[in-house]
Protein backbone atom coordinates (compact mmCIF):
# COMPACT_ATOMS: atom_id res chain seq x y z
CA UNK A 1 0.00 0.00 0.00
CA UNK A 2 1.04 3.55 -0.68
CA UNK A 3 0.11 6.96 0.64
CA UNK A 4 -1.02 8.09 -3.07
CA UNK A 5 -4.99 8.91 -3.15
CA UNK A 6 -7.05 7.81 -5.93
CA UNK A 7 -7.04 11.96 -6.44
CA UNK A 8 -3.33 11.73 -6.70
CA UNK A 9 -3.47 8.96 -9.38
CA UNK A 10 -5.91 11.40 -11.43
CA UNK A 11 -3.73 14.44 -11.10
CA UNK A 12 -0.98 12.28 -13.29
CA UNK A 13 -3.42 11.94 -16.28
CA UNK A 14 -3.44 16.35 -15.90
CA UNK A 15 0.44 16.32 -15.50
CA UNK A 16 0.72 14.25 -19.05
CA UNK A 17 -1.76 15.88 -20.52
CA UNK A 18 -0.04 19.15 -19.55
CA UNK A 19 3.20 18.07 -21.05
CA UNK A 20 1.73 18.01 -24.63
CA UNK A 21 0.76 21.87 -24.11
CA UNK A 22 2.22 25.40 -23.68
CA UNK A 23 -0.08 26.71 -20.72
CA UNK A 24 0.88 28.88 -17.65
CA UNK A 25 1.59 27.44 -14.88
CA UNK A 26 -1.44 29.30 -12.96
CA UNK A 27 -3.48 27.06 -14.94
CA UNK A 28 -2.52 23.58 -13.22
CA UNK A 29 -2.28 25.13 -9.71
CA UNK A 30 -5.89 26.10 -9.77
CA UNK A 31 -6.72 22.71 -11.34
CA UNK A 32 -4.60 20.81 -8.82
CA UNK A 33 -7.12 21.33 -5.97
CA UNK A 34 -11.18 21.58 -5.92
CA UNK A 35 -12.68 24.89 -5.30
CA UNK A 36 -14.79 23.91 -2.44
CA UNK A 37 -15.61 20.11 -0.74
CA UNK A 38 -18.37 20.54 1.76
CA UNK A 39 -18.82 17.71 4.34
CA UNK A 40 -22.33 16.93 6.65
CA UNK A 41 -23.52 14.22 8.57
CA UNK A 42 -27.31 13.50 7.63
CA UNK A 43 -29.43 12.42 10.04
CA UNK A 44 -32.84 10.73 10.08
CA UNK A 45 -35.56 8.85 11.62
CA UNK A 46 -35.90 5.40 10.48
CA UNK A 47 -38.65 3.59 10.09
CA UNK A 48 -38.07 1.71 13.96
CA UNK A 49 -38.21 5.46 15.62
CA UNK A 50 -34.58 5.56 15.89
CA UNK A 51 -32.28 8.17 14.38
CA UNK A 52 -29.23 7.51 12.82
CA UNK A 53 -26.67 9.39 10.55
CA UNK A 54 -25.04 9.08 7.55
CA UNK A 55 -21.66 10.90 6.28
CA UNK A 56 -22.11 12.99 3.21
CA UNK A 57 -20.23 15.10 0.62
CA UNK A 58 -20.25 17.99 -2.04
CA UNK A 59 -17.39 18.91 -3.92
CA UNK A 60 -17.30 21.48 -6.64
CA UNK A 61 -13.75 21.22 -7.89
CA UNK A 62 -14.01 24.07 -10.78
CA UNK A 63 -16.15 26.21 -11.76
CA UNK A 64 -13.87 28.61 -14.46
CA UNK A 65 -15.85 27.11 -17.42
CA UNK A 66 -19.83 27.56 -15.81
CA UNK A 67 -21.39 26.25 -12.83
CA UNK A 68 -20.25 22.90 -11.73
CA UNK A 69 -22.58 19.65 -12.82
CA UNK A 70 -21.72 16.06 -11.76
CA UNK A 71 -24.01 13.31 -10.06
CA UNK A 72 -24.97 11.96 -6.26
CA UNK A 73 -24.13 8.48 -5.22
CA UNK A 74 -25.13 6.57 -2.31
CA UNK A 75 -22.56 3.76 -2.09
CA UNK A 76 -21.27 2.48 1.27
CA UNK A 77 -17.48 2.83 0.44
CA UNK A 78 -17.87 6.43 -0.90
CA UNK A 79 -15.46 8.59 1.05
CA UNK A 80 -14.14 12.17 0.75
CA UNK A 81 -11.31 11.30 -1.79
CA UNK A 82 -13.44 9.71 -4.00
CA UNK A 83 -15.78 12.24 -4.62
CA UNK A 84 -13.11 14.84 -5.32
CA UNK A 85 -11.32 12.41 -7.99
CA UNK A 86 -15.13 11.94 -9.16
CA UNK A 87 -15.49 15.69 -9.54
CA UNK A 88 -11.97 16.72 -10.86
CA UNK A 89 -12.83 13.91 -14.06
CA UNK A 90 -16.20 15.26 -14.58
CA UNK A 91 -14.47 19.19 -14.87
CA UNK A 92 -12.53 17.92 -17.43
CA UNK A 93 -15.55 15.41 -18.97
CA UNK A 94 -17.87 18.64 -19.53
CA UNK A 95 -14.37 20.83 -21.36
CA UNK A 96 -14.31 17.52 -23.41
CA UNK A 97 -17.68 17.92 -24.58
CA UNK A 98 -17.28 22.08 -24.79
CA UNK A 99 -20.25 21.92 -22.35
CA UNK A 100 -20.88 25.20 -20.11
CA UNK A 101 -20.10 23.91 -16.84
CA UNK A 102 -17.21 23.24 -14.21
CA UNK A 103 -17.28 19.77 -12.13
CA UNK A 104 -19.03 18.63 -9.03
CA UNK A 105 -19.71 14.91 -7.38
CA UNK A 106 -21.43 13.77 -4.63
CA UNK A 107 -21.78 11.12 -1.99
CA UNK A 108 -23.80 9.75 0.89
CA UNK A 109 -21.43 6.91 2.36
CA UNK A 110 -24.93 4.44 2.41
CA UNK A 111 -26.24 1.19 1.74
CA UNK A 112 -29.62 2.23 -0.12
CA UNK A 113 -30.41 -1.51 -0.01
CA UNK A 114 -30.20 -1.64 3.49
CA UNK A 115 -33.14 1.32 3.96
CA UNK A 116 -36.89 0.93 3.15
CA UNK A 117 -38.33 3.20 0.76
CA UNK A 118 -39.38 5.93 2.94
CA UNK A 119 -36.31 5.58 4.92
CA UNK A 120 -34.99 5.98 1.35
CA UNK A 121 -36.91 9.20 0.51
CA UNK A 122 -35.87 11.05 3.81
CA UNK A 123 -32.15 10.41 3.21
CA UNK A 124 -32.70 11.70 -0.16
CA UNK A 125 -34.43 15.25 0.91
CA UNK A 126 -31.74 15.59 4.12
CA UNK A 127 -29.41 15.70 1.84
CA UNK A 128 -30.59 18.52 -0.10
CA UNK A 129 -32.13 20.31 2.84
CA UNK A 130 -28.22 19.98 3.93
CA UNK A 131 -26.64 21.33 0.75
CA UNK A 132 -28.87 23.44 -0.61
CA UNK A 133 -26.69 26.36 -0.21
CA UNK A 134 -24.18 24.75 -2.10
CA UNK A 135 -26.39 23.37 -4.77
CA UNK A 136 -28.28 25.86 -7.26
CA UNK A 137 -29.01 25.94 -10.81
CA UNK A 138 -26.66 28.68 -11.85
CA UNK A 139 -23.87 27.15 -9.14
CA UNK A 140 -23.99 23.36 -9.10
CA UNK A 141 -26.35 21.23 -10.48
CA UNK A 142 -26.60 17.43 -9.54
CA UNK A 143 -27.78 14.51 -11.28
CA UNK A 144 -28.02 10.69 -10.53
CA UNK A 145 -24.90 8.43 -10.12
CA UNK A 146 -24.41 4.68 -8.49
CA UNK A 147 -27.39 3.33 -6.79
CA UNK A 148 -29.36 7.08 -7.14
CA UNK A 149 -32.42 7.09 -9.89
CA UNK A 150 -34.70 9.47 -11.27
CA UNK A 151 -37.31 9.46 -8.45
CA UNK A 152 -34.30 10.07 -5.40
CA UNK A 153 -33.62 13.21 -8.10
CA UNK A 154 -37.18 14.39 -7.94
CA UNK A 155 -37.67 14.07 -4.23
CA UNK A 156 -34.56 16.23 -4.07
CA UNK A 157 -35.84 18.72 -6.67
CA UNK A 158 -38.57 19.08 -4.79
CA UNK A 159 -36.91 19.37 -1.41
CA UNK A 160 -35.14 22.40 -3.23
CA UNK A 161 -37.59 23.89 -4.62
CA UNK A 162 -39.62 23.86 -1.15
CA UNK A 163 -36.41 25.65 0.59
CA UNK A 164 -35.99 28.30 -2.07
CA UNK A 165 -40.16 28.60 -2.01
CA UNK A 166 -40.27 28.40 -5.90
CA UNK A 167 -40.44 25.68 -8.21
CA UNK A 168 -36.90 24.69 -9.75
CA UNK A 169 -36.69 22.06 -12.01
CA UNK A 170 -32.75 23.03 -13.38
CA UNK A 171 -31.32 22.74 -9.94
CA UNK A 172 -31.04 18.98 -10.94
CA UNK A 173 -30.64 16.67 -13.89
CA UNK A 174 -31.87 13.13 -14.16
CA UNK A 175 -35.22 13.51 -12.98
CA UNK A 176 -38.49 11.69 -13.77
CA UNK A 177 -40.24 12.84 -16.95
CA UNK A 178 -43.32 13.86 -15.47
CA UNK A 179 -41.38 16.21 -13.52
CA UNK A 180 -39.02 18.26 -16.19
CA UNK A 181 -36.32 15.54 -17.08
CA UNK A 182 -35.62 14.93 -20.61
CA UNK A 183 -36.26 12.28 -23.15
CA UNK A 184 -33.71 10.39 -23.66
CA UNK A 185 -31.46 10.84 -20.12
CA UNK A 186 -32.06 7.01 -19.34
CA UNK A 187 -29.65 5.61 -22.16
CA UNK A 188 -27.41 8.68 -22.88
CA UNK A 189 -24.50 7.25 -21.17
CA UNK A 190 -24.65 3.85 -23.25
CA UNK A 191 -26.07 5.77 -25.97
CA UNK A 192 -23.10 8.78 -26.39
CA UNK A 193 -20.33 5.30 -25.70
CA UNK A 194 -22.27 3.32 -28.66
CA UNK A 195 -22.05 6.70 -30.61
CA UNK A 196 -18.31 6.98 -30.02
CA UNK A 197 -17.44 3.53 -31.27
CA UNK A 198 -20.04 3.12 -34.00
CA UNK A 199 -17.93 6.62 -35.30
CA UNK A 200 -14.51 5.38 -35.13
CA UNK A 201 -15.33 2.09 -35.74
CA UNK A 202 -13.35 2.29 -39.04
CA UNK A 203 -10.15 3.46 -37.58
CA UNK A 204 -10.35 0.99 -34.64
CA UNK A 205 -10.79 -1.36 -37.30
CA UNK A 206 -13.32 -2.84 -35.29
CA UNK A 207 -15.03 -5.52 -37.63
CA UNK A 208 -18.79 -5.23 -39.06
CA UNK A 209 -20.16 -7.46 -36.68
CA UNK A 210 -17.97 -7.30 -33.24
CA UNK A 211 -17.94 -9.04 -30.10
CA UNK A 212 -18.70 -7.21 -26.84
CA UNK A 213 -17.79 -8.18 -23.61
CA UNK A 214 -19.54 -6.23 -20.36
CA UNK A 215 -18.16 -5.29 -16.92
CA UNK A 216 -20.93 -4.55 -14.94
CA UNK A 217 -24.48 -5.25 -16.53
CA UNK A 218 -26.32 -2.35 -14.45
CA UNK A 219 -28.01 1.02 -16.26
CA UNK A 220 -25.22 1.84 -18.56
CA UNK A 221 -24.24 -1.49 -19.41
CA UNK A 222 -27.94 -3.17 -20.06
CA UNK A 223 -28.36 -0.23 -22.31
CA UNK A 224 -25.17 -0.64 -24.41
CA UNK A 225 -26.37 -4.16 -24.33
CA UNK A 226 -29.58 -3.47 -26.05
CA UNK A 227 -28.11 -1.27 -28.84
CA UNK A 228 -25.21 -3.30 -29.83
CA UNK A 229 -27.14 -6.43 -30.30
CA UNK A 230 -29.97 -4.18 -32.26
CA UNK A 231 -26.61 -3.31 -34.25
CA UNK A 232 -26.22 -6.86 -35.14
CA UNK A 233 -22.98 -7.12 -32.61
CA UNK A 234 -22.76 -10.34 -30.05
CA UNK A 235 -22.23 -9.99 -26.17
CA UNK A 236 -20.40 -12.80 -25.71
CA UNK A 237 -20.07 -12.36 -21.76
CA UNK A 238 -21.22 -9.98 -19.38
CA UNK A 239 -20.86 -10.10 -15.09
CA UNK A 240 -23.12 -7.90 -12.24
CA UNK A 241 -22.20 -8.64 -8.66
CA UNK A 242 -23.30 -11.87 -8.87
CA UNK A 243 -20.44 -13.14 -11.12
CA UNK A 244 -20.41 -13.43 -14.65
CA UNK A 245 -21.51 -15.29 -17.68
CA UNK A 246 -20.45 -16.28 -21.32
CA UNK A 247 -21.23 -18.06 -24.33
CA UNK A 248 -19.08 -17.97 -27.22
CA UNK A 249 -21.82 -17.62 -30.40
CA UNK A 250 -23.88 -14.60 -27.80
CA UNK A 251 -25.83 -14.37 -25.04
CA UNK A 252 -29.86 -13.48 -25.66
CA UNK A 253 -29.58 -10.00 -24.39
CA UNK A 254 -33.50 -8.90 -24.72
CA UNK A 255 -33.68 -12.18 -21.83
CA UNK A 256 -31.17 -10.88 -19.74
CA UNK A 257 -32.44 -7.39 -19.35
CA UNK A 258 -35.82 -8.79 -18.42
CA UNK A 259 -34.25 -10.91 -15.81
CA UNK A 260 -32.60 -8.38 -14.29
CA UNK A 261 -35.92 -6.26 -14.23
CA UNK A 262 -37.89 -9.40 -12.40
CA UNK A 263 -34.79 -8.60 -9.60
CA UNK A 264 -32.64 -11.86 -11.09
CA UNK A 265 -28.61 -12.15 -11.02
CA UNK A 266 -26.72 -13.20 -14.59
CA UNK A 267 -25.67 -16.26 -12.77
CA UNK A 268 -29.15 -17.50 -11.60
CA UNK A 269 -30.17 -17.27 -15.35
CA UNK A 270 -26.77 -18.48 -16.85
CA UNK A 271 -28.88 -22.27 -17.63
CA UNK A 272 -31.73 -20.57 -18.91
CA UNK A 273 -29.62 -18.61 -21.81
CA UNK A 274 -27.61 -21.43 -21.99
CA UNK A 275 -24.26 -19.72 -20.60
CA UNK A 276 -21.20 -20.95 -18.34
CA UNK A 277 -20.49 -19.14 -15.28
CA UNK A 278 -16.97 -17.73 -14.78
CA UNK A 279 -15.11 -15.81 -12.49
CA UNK A 280 -14.84 -12.49 -12.70
CA UNK A 281 -11.08 -12.24 -13.76
CA UNK A 282 -12.25 -15.02 -16.63
CA UNK A 283 -13.90 -12.27 -18.02
CA UNK A 284 -11.81 -9.75 -18.34
CA UNK A 285 -9.77 -11.91 -19.94
CA UNK A 286 -12.35 -13.51 -22.81
CA UNK A 287 -11.36 -12.63 -26.10
CA UNK A 288 -13.22 -9.84 -27.87
CA UNK A 289 -13.37 -6.80 -30.33
CA UNK A 290 -14.66 -4.69 -27.41
CA UNK A 291 -14.63 -4.49 -23.71
CA UNK A 292 -16.66 -2.50 -21.76
CA UNK A 293 -16.22 -1.71 -18.33
CA UNK A 294 -19.55 -0.14 -16.93
CA UNK A 295 -19.44 -0.80 -13.27
CA UNK A 296 -17.29 1.21 -10.59
CA UNK A 297 -13.17 2.60 -10.46
CA UNK A 298 -10.20 0.75 -11.00
CA UNK A 299 -11.35 -2.63 -12.65
CA UNK A 300 -8.57 -3.33 -14.83
CA UNK A 301 -4.89 -2.54 -13.12
CA UNK A 302 -1.86 -3.45 -13.26
CA UNK A 303 -3.01 -7.15 -12.06
CA UNK A 304 -5.26 -8.11 -14.68
CA UNK A 305 -4.77 -5.92 -17.43
CA UNK A 306 -2.36 -7.92 -19.28
CA UNK A 307 -5.12 -11.09 -19.88
CA UNK A 308 -7.01 -8.35 -21.93
CA UNK A 309 -7.35 -9.84 -25.32
CA UNK A 310 -9.95 -7.36 -25.98
CA UNK A 311 -8.33 -4.72 -29.17
CA UNK A 312 -10.62 -2.04 -27.64
CA UNK A 313 -11.89 -0.64 -24.10
CA UNK A 314 -14.78 1.70 -24.05
CA UNK A 315 -14.96 2.73 -20.18
CA UNK A 316 -18.28 3.43 -19.96
CA UNK A 317 -17.72 3.26 -15.92
CA UNK A 318 -15.72 6.18 -14.52
CA UNK A 319 -11.90 5.29 -14.07
CA UNK A 320 -12.49 1.46 -14.38
CA UNK A 321 -8.51 1.70 -15.49
CA UNK A 322 -6.19 3.25 -13.05
CA UNK A 323 -2.83 4.54 -14.53
CA UNK A 324 -0.62 1.39 -14.20
CA UNK A 325 -3.63 -0.62 -16.09
CA UNK A 326 -3.11 1.98 -18.92
CA UNK A 327 0.76 0.96 -19.69
CA UNK A 328 0.19 -2.60 -19.87
CA UNK A 329 -2.82 -2.02 -22.44
CA UNK A 330 -1.14 0.47 -24.15
CA UNK A 331 1.98 -1.90 -24.66
CA UNK A 332 -0.22 -4.23 -25.70
CA UNK A 333 -1.65 -2.43 -28.57
CA UNK A 334 -4.97 -1.96 -26.84
CA UNK A 335 -7.05 1.51 -27.44
CA UNK A 336 -8.52 2.42 -24.67
CA UNK A 337 -11.41 5.37 -24.92
CA UNK A 338 -11.64 7.06 -22.14
CA UNK A 339 -13.95 7.68 -19.50
CA UNK A 340 -13.72 11.52 -20.40
CA UNK A 341 -15.38 10.94 -23.40
CA UNK A 342 -16.57 7.60 -23.73
CA UNK A 343 -19.12 8.18 -20.58
CA UNK A 344 -19.64 11.99 -21.43
CA UNK A 345 -23.18 11.45 -23.38
CA UNK A 346 -25.04 11.32 -19.64
CA UNK A 347 -23.48 14.63 -18.77
CA UNK A 348 -24.83 15.67 -21.78
CA UNK A 349 -28.17 14.89 -22.02
CA UNK A 350 -28.10 16.08 -18.48
CA UNK A 351 -27.00 19.51 -20.07
CA UNK A 352 -29.97 19.34 -22.55
CA UNK A 353 -31.99 18.67 -19.34
CA UNK A 354 -30.83 22.17 -17.80
CA UNK A 355 -31.40 24.05 -20.85
CA UNK A 356 -34.58 22.42 -21.50
CA UNK A 357 -35.91 23.22 -17.81
CA UNK A 358 -34.26 26.84 -17.95
CA UNK A 359 -36.19 27.91 -21.50
CA UNK A 360 -39.48 25.92 -20.40
CA UNK A 361 -39.32 24.09 -23.96
CA UNK A 362 -38.59 20.70 -24.53
CA UNK A 363 -37.51 18.80 -27.39
CA UNK A 364 -38.75 15.81 -28.89
CA UNK A 365 -36.13 11.91 -28.27
CA UNK A 366 -35.46 11.99 -31.98
CA UNK A 367 -33.55 15.58 -31.57
CA UNK A 368 -32.06 14.92 -28.37
CA UNK A 369 -30.80 12.20 -30.27
CA UNK A 370 -29.67 14.24 -33.40
CA UNK A 371 -28.07 17.06 -30.74
CA UNK A 372 -26.14 14.33 -28.74
CA UNK A 373 -24.64 12.17 -32.07
CA UNK A 374 -23.72 15.75 -33.41
CA UNK A 375 -21.88 16.26 -30.29
CA UNK A 376 -20.37 13.16 -30.00
CA UNK A 377 -19.16 12.52 -33.19
CA UNK A 378 -17.51 16.25 -33.09
CA UNK A 379 -15.46 16.19 -30.08
CA UNK A 380 -14.60 12.44 -30.54
CA UNK A 381 -13.39 13.19 -33.52
CA UNK A 382 -11.03 15.78 -32.54
CA UNK A 383 -9.78 13.67 -29.87
CA UNK A 384 -9.11 11.00 -32.09
CA UNK A 385 -6.69 13.42 -34.76
CA UNK A 386 -5.17 14.80 -31.54
CA UNK A 387 -4.07 11.30 -30.69
CA UNK A 388 -3.00 10.67 -33.91
CA UNK A 389 -1.28 13.43 -35.16
CA UNK A 390 0.61 13.54 -31.91
CA UNK A 391 1.34 10.14 -31.68
CA UNK A 392 -0.27 9.78 -28.10
CA UNK A 393 -3.26 7.49 -26.48
CA UNK A 394 -6.89 8.38 -26.72
CA UNK A 395 -6.76 9.49 -22.95
CA UNK A 396 -4.11 12.21 -23.50
CA UNK A 397 -5.34 13.26 -26.53
CA UNK A 398 -8.93 13.64 -24.71
CA UNK A 399 -7.17 15.57 -21.92
CA UNK A 400 -5.06 17.21 -23.96
CA UNK A 401 -8.05 18.80 -26.00
CA UNK A 402 -10.43 19.53 -22.34
CA UNK A 403 -7.48 21.07 -20.99
CA UNK A 404 -6.50 23.26 -23.63
CA UNK A 405 -10.24 24.55 -22.94
CA UNK A 406 -9.82 24.81 -19.25
CA UNK A 407 -6.29 26.74 -19.84
CA UNK A 408 -7.65 29.36 -22.28
CA UNK A 409 -10.56 30.18 -19.76
CA UNK A 410 -8.21 30.22 -16.81
CA UNK A 411 -5.65 32.17 -18.87
CA UNK A 412 -8.77 34.87 -19.58
CA UNK A 413 -8.68 35.75 -16.15
CA UNK A 414 -5.55 36.99 -16.19
CA UNK A 415 -1.83 34.55 -15.36
CA UNK A 416 1.68 35.70 -14.05
CA UNK A 417 2.79 37.00 -17.90
CA UNK A 418 -0.18 39.42 -17.96
CA UNK A 419 0.49 40.91 -14.38
CA UNK A 420 4.14 41.15 -14.50
CA UNK A 421 4.42 42.30 -17.83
Amino acid sequence: MTDETLLDRALQRLETAASHLKIDQDVIEKLKYPRETTKMRLLIRMDDGSRKSFLAWRCRYDDTRGPTKGGIRFHPDATEAEVETLAFWMTFKCAVMNLPYGGGKGAVQVDPRRLSKSELERLSRAYMQAFSRVVGPDRDIPAPDVYTNSMIMGWMADEYSQIVGAVTPAVITGKPIALGGSLGRNDATARGGYYLVRHLADQLRLPAQHRVVIQGFGNAGQFYAQLAAKDGHLVVAASDSSGAIRRADGLDTAAMIAGKAAGQSLVALAAQLGAEVISPEALIATECDLLVPAALEDMIHEGNAASVQAKVVLELANGPVTPDGDKVLESKGVVVLPDILANAGGVTVSYFEWVQNRQGYYWDLEEIHARLLRIVEREGGAVWDIASARGISMRTAAYVHALARLAGAIEAHGTQPFFVS
